[in-house]
């Protein structure tokens, strides 16, 4: 078991232990606060700020089979509460990935999950297939990318939802993690269907498709014309996402939308998540997530819970 002692509270009186650790199917993390693929590089960035041991697990940028240039800029516009972006899963491909950046990412003493975009199910499976073999932890599907041409088709469509993650984990060794796209109608339904494929457990949620204006030029800011809103205006709607789809799955839940604070990540696990990952604070708060693990016990403690499984889904509504 994970354990942690935090400091002593304003009272002075010392914070029992907690155990820290959250399972996510097959996936046991140390603690619950993971970081986003495409906020954190691929780690080897963030090694002289943040002590990456600390975190329950790291998603380095989402991998697709061929390089990919991205997105004609601009690529991101900062917004009222958020960032707007359509970088378009710019990457050197897997091959790249294999050969320069896992070598690396296995070596840290935390999990290690891949993201994986694909054009066709073909590509999530290949990819899945060969990451899975690498001595990862996990492989996350991105079946939600809204700003690259068919980047949501999978996680739009809940019989190709179903197909895809069923492909994949008959394909790969290793735990499968489905990332879900907010813009649909009923995101339960779609959740329902990586269920029932064979997820471990479900991403909630990727960004919100939204976009920016300049109306001197009449023309749209980013390049791609929409792209994807991300942020803590997002949080409520990604909270909301958790609390459906954790009436409808029995399947772990990991929160993801506008984390800023170990507030947010008590609301995320109260909610229904079983674990969180931070994406845009990592830009302007590269620390922040370690400061959430330590921070992570004391609130525990304060409404007398000692495990993290113990807060999980206990929302009263």
């Amino acid at each position: 078991m994970n354990q942690a002692t935090a400091t002593p509270t304003d009272s002075d009186q010392p914070i029992p232990n907690v155990d820290l650790s959250t399972k996510l199917g097959r996936l046991a993390l140390p603690n619950p606060i993971m970081v986003a693929s495409g906020t954190f590089g691929y780690a080897r960035e963030m090694q002289e700020v943040v002590d990456v041991s600390k975190l329950g697990g790291v998603l380095p940028k989402t991998i697709t089979a061929e390089p990919r240039v991205g997105n004609a800029p601009w690529r991101t516009v900062e917004t009222t509460g958020g960032l707007l972006n359509a970088i378009g899963l710019d990457n050197d491909g897997v091959d790249a990935f294999c050969e320069h950046h896992l070598p690396y990412l296995v070596t840290l003493n935390t999990p290690i999950v891949v993201s994986v975009a694909g054009r066709t199910e073909d590509d999530f499976v290949s990819l899945a297939q060969l990451v899975g073999q690498l001595g990862v932890a996990a492989v996350e599907l991105n079946l939600s990318c809204p700003n690259v041409s068919g980047g949501i088709d999978f996680g739009t469509n809940a019989s190709s939802c179903h197909d895809v993650v069923a492909a994949a984990r008959k394909a790969c060794p290793v735990p499968i993690l489905a990332k879900l796209t907010p813009n649909v109608t009923r995101i339960a339904e779609i959740a329902k269907a990586a269920q029932e494929g064979g997820a471990d457990a479900v991403c909630l949620i990727n960004t919100v498709l939204a976009m920016a204006v300049d109306w001197k030029k009449r023309k749209p800011i980013l390049g791609n014309g929409m792209g994807g809103l991300s942020g803590p205006a997002i949080k409520p709607i990604a909270l909301r996402c958790v609390h459906q789809v954790a009436s409808a799955v029995d399947i772990p839940i990991i929160g993801i939308g506008g984390i800023a604070n170990i507030d947010d990540v008590m609301q995320f696990l109260v909610t229904g998540a079983s674990a969180v990952q931070i994406g845009t604070a990592n830009y302007y708060d590269p620390t922040l997530s370690t400061r959430l693990v330590d921070q992570l016990p004391a609130a525990l403690a304060e409404i007398n819970a000692s495990s993290v499984s113990d807060v999980i889904r206990t929302l009263q509504v």
